[in-house]
């Protein structure tokens, strides 16, 4: 899956993806889950995630029932980079847990490592935006891809964003369909 998702970005006009790729393949982006327990909690969970909110997103663009005008470079940049705010994020543990037999034994789980505190969505778009220029739609869909799981005191703000920018909106739903859905 590693191959398919470098080979969709490598589609991309924009000046500075080879730079992120490269960054990208110092990380571990590929190997590492989508979360901790809620999707994808396994190695390789990632890509798997942001391949199927990409598949998602691009079938949400082409049926929506209003127009969204946006190219298919920005619903891969939103799609596969979404969470890029997860690379070196988790790390393994082990914890004591019984074995079929009753027996204890340690067994290994992801925990968060957070070494740069600075949320999810936004933390994604700081990431890129290291290494390329992002449109403001495309800002706006990778920062608020949670929806309605970020802070209450922030729905009138996502409101405003989904609005504005309706691929925000089909952002957040692509992401809850990959997880829900197809629990990956």
């Amino acid at each position: 899956m590693k191959e398919e998702f470098i080979s969709l970005l490598k589609t991309v006009n924009r000046e500075g993806m080879d730079e992120l790729l490269a960054f990208l393949e110092k990380t571990d982006f590929y190997k590492a889950p989508a979360s901790t327990r809620f999707h994808g909690d396994y190695e390789g969970g990632l890509v798997e995630h942001s391949m199927k909110v990409y598949e998602i997103l691009a079938e949400k663009v082409k049926h929506t029932p209003i127009e969204i005008n946006v190219s298919e470079d920005t619903v891969k940049i939103v799609a596969l980079l979404h969470d890029i705010c997860k690379a070196n994020f988790y790390k393994v543990d082990y914890r004591n847990a019984k074995n079929e037999l009753g027996v204890w034994e340690k067994v290994p789980y992801y925990t968060i490592d957070d070494t740069i505190p600075y949320g999810h969505g936004e933390k994604s778009v700081m990431m890129i935006t290291e290494y390329m220029k992002l449109t403001s739609e495309e800002k706006y869909a990778i920062r608020w891809h949670m929806g309605f799981t970020e802070p209450k005191e922030q729905y009138n703000t996502l409101c405003t964003a989904f609005k504005k920018y309706p691929l925000a909106l089909l952002m957040h739903e692509a992401d809850l369909e990959a997880t829900y859905f197809f629990d990956i």
